[in-house]
């Protein structure tokens, strides 16, 4: 079987199920330039990432970063060396299916442990994250106050990679120029030349709906709303140097109900697109919402 290129990872707040919409947002008239340049300053499991790369050769390089580090350890081996990955994944693989249920929940949390010593080397340290991943709760990357990885179990039934896709994941990272970073999102800055061909997708930490909706972290350092107006001024010195962006978020409000990001961002196109939210435990609450996209574009 031949498998399309797609993300890799579960990850919370993907746009694995939005693309449809986010595609009819892109900059159609950016789109048929020459020599684009995509970035993603906050990649995650780059859901956008791997659909432009399927559907616009006119993409020739690409910046994506983001700032967690065993997470950008499995890109870059998966463009650099996807064998010694497979290898060390198929390994815990065996192990984790020989095991009965009971036995595979105490693997998990076995395993969960090793991860959180981060005294691993980096490609035993990404396997780890990887098996993390599709056998903790909803695929949610979340830490505690001493960054230690948190999740609770939550295997689904499925073996914990997919050989096939890291390959096709594997041939597409090396048909572009591709620059993989790890860090805050400004350091992409550096690596940005010619700004009227550049494209920013921004896909942040997302501001919550209500209080009780902040159920994650993805770093011990919530972004909160003093960093969502720093990434405003990120926005416009992108938009000030004839770059087009686009960015996402929650469509949260104000006290007065009034649109938290359609004020922050008051001189940009502001839309919204419909979103159902899967992460929440209890499946009555996981109803459609909306989400903002804010761009410097029509």
């Amino acid at each position: 079987m031949e498998y399309r290129s797609k993300p890799f990872v579960k990850w919370a707040g993907g746009k694995g199920a939005l693309l449809g919409q986010i595609d009819k947002l892109l900059p159609h008239s950016f789109l048929s330039k020459e020599n684009v340049t995509y970035v993603e300053p906050f990649v995650g499991g780059g859901a956008l990432l791997f659909y432009v790369l399927n559907h616009y050769p006119n993409i020739k390089r690409v910046i994506i970063n983001d700032i967690n580090e065993d997470l950008i350890a499995c890109y870059r081996l998966i463009k650099s060396d996807p064998d010694k990955l497979i290898k060390s994944l198929e390994r815990i693989d065996r192990k984790f299916m020989s095991l009965g249920d009971a036995e595979k929940k105490q693997y998990y949390y076995y395993i969960r442990q090793s991860y959180n010593r981060h005294n691993k080397s980096i490609l035993r340290q990404a396997a780890l994250f990887f098996f993390l991943n599709h056998t903790c709760f909803n695929g949610l990357y979340r830490v505690n106050s001493d960054s230690g990885f948190n999740v609770p179990y939550g295997y689904s039934g499925n073996h914990i990679f997919n050989k096939d896709l890291i390959l096709a994941d594997h041939q597409i990272l090396n048909t572009r120029d591709i620059s993989i970073l790890c860090g805050p999102y400004q350091i992409v800055t550096k690596h940005l030349r010619n700004y009227q061909k550049t494209f920013v997708y921004l896909d942040p930490p997302y501001l919550p709906v209500s209080v009780t909706s902040y159920f994650s972290q993805y770093s011990n350092s919530p972004f909160e709303k003093e960093e969502q107006e720093h990434l405003k001024e990120f926005c416009d010195t992108i938009s000030r140097k004839g770059g087009y962006f686009m960015l996402s978020n929650s469509d949260c409000k104000n006290e007065d109900g009034s649109s938290y990001f359609e004020q922050l961002y008051k001189g940009y196109d502001c839309c919204r697109v419909k979103a159902k939210r899967f992460i929440n435990a209890h499946g009555d609450r996981r109803k459609e919402t909306t989400e903002v996209v804010i761009r410097n574009y029509k």
